[in-house]
C-alpha cells in the first residue's frame, strides 16, 4: 500500500510561511530531532557535526516511514534556538556566548524504533548521532517575522520583531528561534529565507 502523501510546510504553513511583517502565532507541540551544544555555529564543529547528524537521521527515518507504507512526507527545514543564561544579555554580537538547539521536525508517526534504526544507519556517517534525541517541544504563543538576506544582517529584523513584541503588549520570554527555509550551500546570502521567532508572554 502506498504511504499517505503529507506536506507539513503547507498544514503548517502559518509556522514555516511568515512574512515580512511581524505577526503573533500560537505554536501547537511538535515533535523535534534535537541535538544541543555551545558556541559561535560559524565556527564551531560542534555544530557542523550536530547539524549532519541530524539531517542524517531525519532522511533515514523519512525513507524507513517511507518504504514500511507509513508516510511520505518532505523533510522539514533546518531549526535552531539560541539562547544565554540572562536572556537581557543575549546579541548577535557575541555568538561565542551562545547555548543552542539545532533541531527539525519530526511527524508524530516517528516510532522509537524506527529511530533507534536510522541513527544506527546514520551512525556510520557522523559520531554526533549518540548526542541526538526525540523529543516533545510546545513553543505555544510566539511573535515571529520572515528575514531576507544573509544572517549577519538580521539585527534590524530582529530589532523590529522586538520593537512589535512591546507595541502588543507582550514581553519575551524563552528562546530566540530560528528556522532556516534556505539551503546556505545552495542560495546567495541576499536570497537566504529565515523565520525569526521569539515566545511571547
Amino acid at each position: 500500500m502506498a504511504p499517505t502523501k503529507v506536506d507539513f510546510k503547507r498544514e503548517l504553513r502559518e509556522l514555516y510561511g511568515a512574512k515580512r511583517a511581524p505577526a503573533l502565532v500560537d505554536v501547537p507541540e511538535l515533535g523535534f530531532l534535537m541535538v544541543d551544544g555551545h558556541g559561535d555555529p560559524n565556527t564551531s564543529q560542534e555544530y557542523r557535526d550536530a547539524v549532519q547528524a541530524l539531517y542524517a537521521v531525519a532522511y533515514a527515518a523519512r525513507f524507513a516511514l517511507k518504504r514500511a507504507g507509513v508516510i511520505d512526507y518532505g523533510v522539514m527545514p533546518l531549526e535552531g534556538l539560541w539562547w544565554v543564561p540572562d536572556m537581557a544579555q543575549f546579541s548577535i554580537e557575541d555568538k561565542s556566548a551562545w547555548d543552542w538547539t539545532a533541531m527539525i521536525m519530526q511527524p508524530d508517526e516517528l516510532t522509537d524504533a524506527v529511530l533507534a534504526a536510522a541513527k544506527a544507519q546514520a551512525a556510520k556517517k557522523s559520531p554526533a548521532v549518540e548526542r541526538l534525541r526525540l523529543e516533545r517541544f510546545a513553543e505555544g504563543r510566539a511573535a515571529q517575522i520572515l528575514h531576507l538576506g544573509p544572517y549577519v544582517a538580521e539585527g534590524p529584523t530582529i530589532a523590529a520583531l522586538h520593537a512589535f513584541i512591546a507595541d502588543q503588549g507582550y514581553e519575551r520570554a524563552g528562546k530566540h528561534h530560528e528556522i532556516y527555509l534556505s539551503n546556505p550551500g545552495r542560495s546567495a546570502p541576499v536570497k537566504l529565507r529565515t523565520v525569526i521567532r521569539h515566545p511571547v508572554r
